[in-house]
């Protein structure tokens, strides 16, 4: 079977975000630093490049434009014709013959340029000519900005169809607005449409699918239709009329003989005559809907002889009501099987089913004795069946007990255990092996209990447990008083871990202590001993009261003369034993620094080159494969 998917075709960009994208990517993936000292064929090939590369960038994208979208003419007419009723196949056409065209005009641009590019005497001229293909480029695509803006809405409504597969068996529900349509295709079906009391909620096609005999069908609800002309009709009423003109299908008309839906029965019966050239070579079902408000029976006269001039035709009417769902499955079974019997009536009368019939030849035995000869069916397969029907007929199901009990209804989850009817409501439903185990359990076992309860009364009375609740007394006693001294010795333990743990050194009080001596106090006992401070005689002096006098320092000398530690001594005399040999030893560093000194080094940690003559970043010919990090 043939599917379509027109979710997989790409996104069309606008003509600025499809010029940015391929530019930038010819900024990325090109090569951008070029120098005048190159030579004049490098420099050609440089520019080359660029436009060969945008050219193919302009040409891929649009390439996939094209093949992606659909050509009217290669699709199933049923998808040509929803194309041309919701964007109009000329538009369409017009549309992606521009873009195609745009194409050629890109690649003759390039073809051009580059002709132009193998002359090219400088870099000045070659890159203006790089500038003026990409350039007129960009001008090609501006101008198709109307039409990648028309092809984009077409894809997003594209992508929005519902994926109908037009060969496969199809029920198409056709008829007025609000008959019951929507309600149909959702009782046989998973397709949630959505259903209101007012017409033409259903805007667009929508497919459910459903089981019958073990197929797979496809259910088509198709929008509400009006008894006009085709001129008239608008672009919803074209959607079902297009599926209704192509799609083999079994068409089930909807009808509200209620005539809820705000249509006569004559109006209904008037848009199946004018529908009715569409129905040619397909299986038709007439569906009456709503009869748990009015039956066909209960119609008058005038209306029931139209309704029944129908029958007459030969389209079979089915009373149903999607509400109740009375009739609903019956109706699909019906349409289901008259459509199968139509494939192969169609299928038979081609030229390949012929020559397949040829091929096979049915031989019929001829009756010897006039016996009946029935098929032999074992006795116990036939009474196993019979039950299977009988339980199948008789038993129902918890939800529907539900339903009619309502209040009433009581969830017993032990009836249908498989042991007897007085035993499955024990008070210990533990069950092994289909039995239960509390039936098996010994009958005199509370007998046993009340000798065994006597026994330890006696014994209690006779004192038998006293002697060693009184041993285990004294033994739980001698445990706690252990373990009572096993806790404080590990508190000791802890706390001396935790002192040997901290400094050793006494820790000072915070509080700083009293200040004992002061200025006032000195004055104070001066004055007592005869002396006045403050006299000018005195040997006082006020600044240097309360100011502490600091040593100083004394700074130690090299013989050199420098200042040096006092602690370290010199560098040159660190590992020397006399004058002597101090001396020899400044004699050879002289000596070693000669070699340096020619150099116009100042010492041993100079490393300076002062001929630097990198010849081999001056010298030879590079290729253009060393120019690949640029």
């Amino acid at each position: 079977m043939t599917h379509y998917n027109f979710k997989n075709i790409v996104v069309v960009p606008t003509a600025k975000e499809f010029t940015d994208i391929v530019l930038s990517k010819t900024q990325r993936k090109t090569p951008t630093v070029v120098h005048k000292q190159y030579k004049i064929t490098r420099i050609r090939q440089f520019y080359m490049r660029k436009v060969k590369y945008t050219q193919q960038n302009f040409h891929d994208k649009l390439t996939q434009i094209l093949t992606d979208f659909p050509k009217l003419e290669d699709i199933h007419p049923f998808f040509a014709d929803i194309s041309n009723v919701l964007y109009d196949r000329d538009h369409y056409k017009i549309a992606l013959g521009q873009l195609n065209t745009a194409r050629h005009l890109i690649d003759n641009v390039a073809k051009e340029y580059c002709r132009l590019l193998k002359y090219g005497d400088s870099l000045y001229r070659c890159k203006l000519l790089k500038k003026a293909a990409l350039g007129r480029m960009a001008t090609i695509m501006k101008r198709q900005n109307e039409s990648l803006k028309y092809l984009e809405e077409v894809r997003q409504h594209m992508s929005r169809l519902p994926s109908i597969d037009p060969n496969t068996r199809t029920l198409l529900i056709c008829g007025f607005p609000n008959v019951g349509k929507s309600s149909f295709i959702n009782k046989i079906t998973r397709a949630e449409v959505e259903v209101q009391s007012w017409a033409f909620t259903t805007k667009s096609l929508y497919v459910g699918h459903t089981d019958y005999k073990y197929l797979k069908w496809q259910v088509i609800d198709t929008p509400g239709i009006l008894d006009h002309p085709i001129e008239d009709r608008n672009t919803i009423e074209m959607l079902a009329i297009t599926a209704l003109a192509h799609l083999r299908a079994c068409v089930i008309f909807v009808i509200d003989p209620s005539e809820q839906c705000n249509y006569s029965v004559e109006e209904q019966i008037g848009l199946f005559n004018s529908i009715k050239p569409l129905f040619l070579n397909k299986p038709t079902v007439i569906a009456a809907n709503k009869i748990d408000v009015l039956k066909l029976d209960e119609l008058p006269e005038e209306k029931r002889q139209k309704i029944n001039s129908l029958v007459e035709e030969g389209y079979p009417i089915f009373e149903m009501s999607t509400l109740t769902g009375e009739g609903v499955i019956e109706l699909r079974n019906e349409a289901c099987d008259r459509l199968l019997a139509h494939r192969v009536e169609s299928k038979l009368k081609g030229k390949k089913a012929g020559e397949v019939m040829n091929r096979l030849e049915v031989t019929q035995p001829t009756p010897r004795d006039n016996k009946a000869r029935p098929p032999f069916i074992p006795e116990k397969v036939l009474e196993k069946k019979s039950k299977m029907e009988i339980d199948s007929k008789e038993r129902k199901l918890e939800r529907e007990l539900e339903l009619e009990l309502g209040d009433d209804y009581i969830l017993d989850l032990k009836k249908n255990y498989v042991i007897a009817e007085d035993e499955k409501y024990d008070i210990i439903p533990e069950l092994w092996e289909g039995h239960n185990i509390a039936d098996f359990i010994d009958p005199d076992i509370k007998e046993k209990l009340d000798k065994l309860e006597k026994e330890e009364e006696l014994r209690e009375s006779a004192g038998f447990y006293d002697e060693s609740e009184s041993e285990d007394d004294d033994e739980k006693r001698n445990i706690r008083m252990l373990a009572r001294k096993i806790r404080e010795k590990k508190g000791v333990m802890k706390i001396e871990s935790q002192i040997k743990k901290a400094s050793t050194k006494p820790k000072l009080p915070r509080t700083a202590k009293k200040r004992t001596r002061s200025v006032s106090r000195l004055r104070n006992e001066f004055r007592e001993l005869g002396v006045d401070l403050d006299e000018d005689g005195g040997h006082y002096n006020e600044a240097a009261v309360g100011r502490s006098v600091r040593p100083v320092k004394r700074r130690r000398m090299d013989s050199e003369g420098r200042v040096r530690s006092s602690s370290r001594t010199p560098r040159d005399e660190s590992g020397v034993r006399d004058k002597k040999m101090k001396q020899k030893a400044k004699k050879l560093a002289k000596l070693a620094q000669r070699a340096g000194n020619r150099n116009a080094r100042k010492g041993e940690a100079d490393r300076k080159i002062l001929n630097m003559k990198p010849k081999h970043l001056y010298a030879g010919k590079r290729t253009l494969g060393k120019t690949s990090r640029r």
